[in-house]
């Protein structure tokens, strides 16, 4: 795989990753201030952080909402506020590619608000990201560019060329019901 133009495993310090949140081990003794500390690792020697990554982390949990409960432990932690620490660790990370596995599901409103800021602003910054999801009422109209999958590449582009009855049919089956938004 291939970012602009070189291996993607020559630049791992410009990728940053939000994961699933059942791919965790909530019973890992990390506080959020560890896993916005690992975000930044890029940022300092290994051993203790710099002052300046600890500013980096700090202006990442402040800005998702997390500075506040920093000292807790992962674990303890609610469900939209475990995806606002990884989305910290994730800024943090001051990366040019993020990858979002999921990190939508089971979020509250708060956290789904802060994370749709969160990419605007990203975006705005010309970073890239890739958000896989399955709900695609939810983001399909926050998305530049579509890629529909199942198994394979069924199409790619606008929302309007994706989103249409054929491709759906193609990638969930002849049992899909489409309902149209009325144009206001």
């Amino acid at each position: 795989m291939k970012f602009r133009d070189r291996a993607l495993k020559q630049q791992l310090r410009s990728v940053a990753y939000v994961p699933q949140r059942s791919s965790i081990d909530w019973d890992y003794p990390q506080y959020g201030v560890d896993c916005g500390n690992d975000g930044a690792y890029s940022t300092y020697s290994p051993g203790q952080p710099s002052s300046q990554s600890r500013e980096i982390v700090k202006a990442a949990l402040h800005r998702v909402g997390m500075l506040d409960l920093r000292s807790r432990q992962i674990g303890e932690l609610s469900g939209g506020q475990q995806q606002r620490v990884f989305l910290a660790r994730a800024l943090a990370h001051q990366a040019e590619l993020f990858f979002f596995d999921e990190s939508l599901v089971g979020v509250d409103k708060k956290t789904e608000s802060i994370m749709f800021d969160v990419f605007s602003e990203l975006k705005s910054q010309g970073k890239i990201l890739l958000v896989i999801t399955h709900d695609l009422a939810m983001t399909l109209t926050k998305c530049d560019f579509l890629l529909l999958l199942n198994k394979q590449l069924i199409a790619q582009g606008s929302i309007k060329e994706v989103v249409a009855s054929e491709n759906l049919q193609r990638a969930y089956g002849d049992n899909i019901l489409l309902l149209k938004r009325e144009e206001v």
